[in-house]
């Protein structure tokens, strides 16, 4: 780590003066020599830093989401040039450009951190050998060394001897005490930093192995800097774990108020905005009137938190205007209500038992129906034949119609199973009989 940190010793100086100063604002509050005063500096630097990599920290945001939203076309280019590594590469570069992703972009507030966070460990590295660097000379050098955060000095680290820490001027009990709770939560705000972003800010709706390996880093990054943390000096862990506080309340900033679309955050969002919506019967702000506009815009594309917003807009009796704004609606109003602009729903698709179902009990009831016809006139031909029959000879009597078989003028025999309605045609005189 040492000889690392040699490699920014360009950076030392610019880094130690900014300690000086801040020290001098805190020094005249809580004393030239406290660890407040010290510690209050180093929380400041890093401070300053995170300011100046806002920029940065927004390309990052940027350059994260396109690399989520390219996810399933970076996966089809692999699979279909799995065979052609070079030209793989070339329509990766082409999509990079195409889109204006930079996949480097994601580590570019780490990368530009990393030459202040040796110089700051190389400075501390310097006071712990009793060594003048950079602006710190010999009265800031005895004060730094006599500065204590809980009884632990700034330039201690986990793994230092007895004889190292009784040198200046504490106890190692409580130096591994202070260094191991700040390794702690030092991990485990990385750990949160990291979680956040997984289950609220990615759209769980894509799964890609990018995913996959965020959840992969979520896990790994806190275990690196575990074992890593025994080795930095107090000072430096007051640098990390401050960095680390800042990129979680960034980060909360950013998911609460610009989050990726489909995701949990998103939703939540919108939920918001719809009440707002809804208790001013505006949208009251531009950055919120962008979002709307960027909804309406989607038309048919958006995703399902959007479409939730609109019909919650729609139920309120509102409508997202084109330029993000919203206007009372009647017909909204109308449609939310039941009324008559209500839109017709369309009739769900019956499943294929329910289809034959349908179908058989209407072949029933045309069956039924073409039995009723044929038996009413052949009802209204008996009732003639029997009022005719009473009108002729007296002297004769109706013969009996013996039993099984048809009386004559009888309606027309059925037919048989099997055997088609209607003249039959007549066998030919081959046949059998």
């Amino acid at each position: 780590m040492d000889t690392i940190a040699s490699l920014f010793s360009f950076i030392t100086t610019p880094v130690s003066w900014v300690i000086v100063q801040f020290h001098t604002v805190y020094g005249a509050i809580f004393g030239p020599n406290t660890g407040w005063a010290w510690g209050l500096s180093i929380v400041s630097l890093v401070i300053l830093i995170r300011i100046c990599l806002i920029p940065l920290f927004v390309k990052q945001i940027k350059s994260t989401r396109n690399m989520q939203a390219l996810q399933p076309k970076m996966k089809a280019i692999q699979e279909r040039y799995k065979n052609d590594k070079q030209r793989q590469s070339e329509e990766m570069m082409k999509l990079y450009k195409e889109t204006g992703t930079n996949p480097l972009s994601s580590c570019l507030p780490i990368l530009a951190q990393s030459p202040f966070f040796f110089a700051l460990y190389h400075v501390l590295s310097s006071i712990a050998s009793g060594k003048t660097i950079g602006v710190i000379n010999e009265s800031l050098l005895d004060s730094a060394r006599q500065a204590h955060i809980f009884g632990a000095p700034l330039a201690s680290k986990f793994t230092d001897s007895t004889e190292k820490v009784a040198a200046l001027g504490a106890s190692l009990t409580d130096v591994r005490i202070v260094t191991a709770i700040m390794i702690i939560m030092m991990s485990a705000s990385q750990f949160y930093t990291q979680r956040q972003l997984m289950q609220k800010n990615v759209d769980l709706t894509v799964k890609t192995p990018y995913m996959q390996q965020q959840k992969m880093l979520m896990y790994i990054f806190p275990v690196i800097f575990a074992v890593m943390g025994i080795n930095f000096p107090v000072g430096v862990l007051i640098y990390w774990l401050t960095t680390n506080v800042w990129t979680m309340g960034q980060q909360m900033y950013v998911i609460n108020q610009n989050p990726t679309p489909g995701s949990k955050a998103q939703d939540h969002y919108l939920q918001r905005l719809l009440k707002s919506v809804t208790v001013h019967s505006e949208v009251r702000s531009r950055r919120k009137r962008n979002v709307v506009q960027a909804i309406v815009a989607k038309g048919a594309d958006r995703n399902e938190n959007e479409r939730r917003f609109i019909t919650g807009l729609t139920k309120a009796g509102f409508a997202a205007q084109p330029d993000g704004t919203v206007a009372k609606s009647d017909t909204a109003v109308a449609e939310a209500e039941g009324g008559p602009a209500q839109r017709r729903q369309q009739p769900k698709r019956l499943t294929k038992s329910k289809r034959h179902s349908a179908s058989a009990q209407q072949g029933v009831a045309k069956s039924s129906e073409s039995a009723d016809s044929e038996s009413k006139p052949s009802l209204e031909k008996d009732a003639r034949s029997v009022g005719t029959s009473g009108a002729g000879d007296s002297g004769e009597d109706a013969k009996p119609t013996p039993a099984g078989k048809p009386a004559s003028g009888s309606a027309r025999q059925q037919p048989k199973s099997g055997q088609r309605k209607g003249q039959q045609r007549p066998k030919h005189p081959s046949s059998k009989k």
